[in-house]
């Protein structure tokens, strides 16, 4: 009879595993059949004429090569038409089928979350009528369920090593900044006592459910409260957040406010964004970025700068970020239209771009992008500039290349750029400010007037 309940229990956990692999089998997997008919059907709506030409041409391309290019150009004229449809096709949304995929799953799960709910029903009938009967009930389901959680646990423990093992080196990267390895000691600390008492935690809660698993021999004891285990669990996570929030707390402070004589002898550069760009403004000679206002802003000036300002004549226009290696850079983040956020990961730069107020972020390179490209052993590798908040459909495009070079190519690269202050918004300077001048002029002549 015992071997007889247990064959029942494997037989339905064997169901229910042989359902969860049958849903993860390729054979499940659905190809886009209307795509591959649809452009099957493309390249057969070839013309007969079009057919007939081709070989023709194929039969006579000893006797006249210049045939061969013509019937070259016909052929190849469906298939490019058909790729440059297919593209289109692709562009204009999500393919029907990939609605048709989900349904089905869907539709699966269900089936399997009933077919399981079914089989438990059946089971718990079968137990009700041993009872009625005055038989043993034949499945022990609490006992069942403890063995079931420790048999959790260990899958649990290995998931959680496997985890770390293969994916901890492919989040983490070494920080290209000197406060980069600050955040990271940070975020190391954070996640090795997270991990102690997920393991603890977690080592507790399924020990207990196997060891203290239902049985008639044991009678549960009641125990309501204990104030020693209160203050303990109470008190501990307590202190270790404080220490954890106090650390970060000062790690930030020490990024964001600086004290003001560093600030200035930082390299100044304001970033803007928009919607889908960012704009990059320097110092210029004198360091110092002009001030803004937006009711400057035209067509022309774009970020409203002030050319009454003399700090923002010189200021200068650059397309990439370009940073000199192990130099102060004090950066002054602006948005013009809806919430953006500066991050560049290998830097650990992140910080909100606000409409209508400044953010800053200071910070120190360490490594030109030269020298993380061998540290990566990747020749193709840049430092980007992105944005970390969904700000609308062209959201995935807004990045900047951000490269770090010595001082001596920065300084060379610097003397190449444009200013803001250019030709184009000199003219429209003067003529803005000309009715200005001259009611100014007028002003001042009828005054003298007056006096006299």
């Amino acid at each position: 009879m015992r071997v007889k309940q247990f064959i029942h229990i494997k037989s339905v956990f064997g169901l229910v595993l042989a359902l969860v692999f049958l849903i993860h089998s390729p054979g499940f997997a659905q190809t886009d059949t209307a795509a591959v008919n649809a452009d099957t059907e493309q390249v057969s709506t070839e013309s007969p004429d079009t057919e007939a030409e081709s070989t023709v041409t194929d039969e006579s391309a000893d006797a006249a090569p210049e045939t061969t290019g013509s019937s070259e150009e016909t052929v190849e004229a469906p298939t490019q038409s058909t790729t440059a449809e297919a593209a289109e096709n692709a562009e204009t949304g999500i393919p029907t089928q990939v609605y048709v995929n989900f349904f089905y799953y869907v539709l699966l799960f269900v089936l399997v979350c009933l077919i399981v709910t079914i089989i438990g029903q059946i089971m718990s009938i079968y137990d009700l009528t041993q009872g009625l009967q005055k038989r043993r009930v034949g499945n022990n389901w609490h006992a069942h369920q403890g063995w079931f959680f420790l048999v959790g646990l260990f899958v649990f423990l290995y998931g959680m090593y496997w985890s770390y093992a293969n994916h901890g080196s492919m989040s983490f990267r070494e920080a290209a900044t000197v406060h980069g390895a600050k955040i990271d000691t940070l975020f190391i600390v954070t996640t090795v006592i997270t991990s102690i008492v997920l393991f603890l935690t977690h080592i507790a809660l399924f020990g207990f459910a196997f060891t203290y698993r239902g049985s008639d021999k044991r009678k549960a004891y009641y125990y309501p409260h204990n104030n020693t285990l209160e203050m303990i669990w109470t008190i501990t996570p307590a202190v270790v957040l404080t220490i954890l929030v106090l650390f970060g707390f000062f790690t930030w402070r020490g990024i964001t406010n600086i004290p003001e004589d560093q600030k200035k002898d930082a390299l100044q550069i304001e970033v803007t964004g928009e919607q889908f760009a960012w704009t990059i403004r320097y110092g210029g000679r004198d360091n110092i970025v002009g001030t803004r206002n937006y009711k400057l802003t035209t067509p022309n000036n774009g970020l409203g700068i002030d050319f009454t300002d003399k700090n923002a004549l010189d200021d200068v226009r650059a397309g990439d970020i370009v940073l000199p290696v192990g130099k102060p850079v004090h950066f002054t983040v602006n948005s013009k239209d809806v919430l953006h956020s500066f991050y560049i990961p290998e830097f650990r730069v992140q910080i909100n771009a606000v409409p209508g107020m400044a953010t800053f972020f200071h910070m120190i390179p360490k490594y030109t992008t030269e020298e993380m490209r061998t540290k990566l052993n990747d020749p193709n590798y840049d430092y980007v500039l992105l944005c970390a908040k969904i700000c609308g459909s062209g959201h995935y495009n807004m990045q900047k290349k951000v490269i770090v070079v010595t001082e001596q190519e920065y300084k060379e690269w610097l003397s190449e750029q444009t200013y803001f202050f250019d030709e184009t918004m000199q003219k429209e300077f003067k003529e803005l400010n000309q009715p200005q001048q001259q009611a100014n002029s007028t002003i001042g002549g009828n005054q003298l007037v007056s006096n006299n």
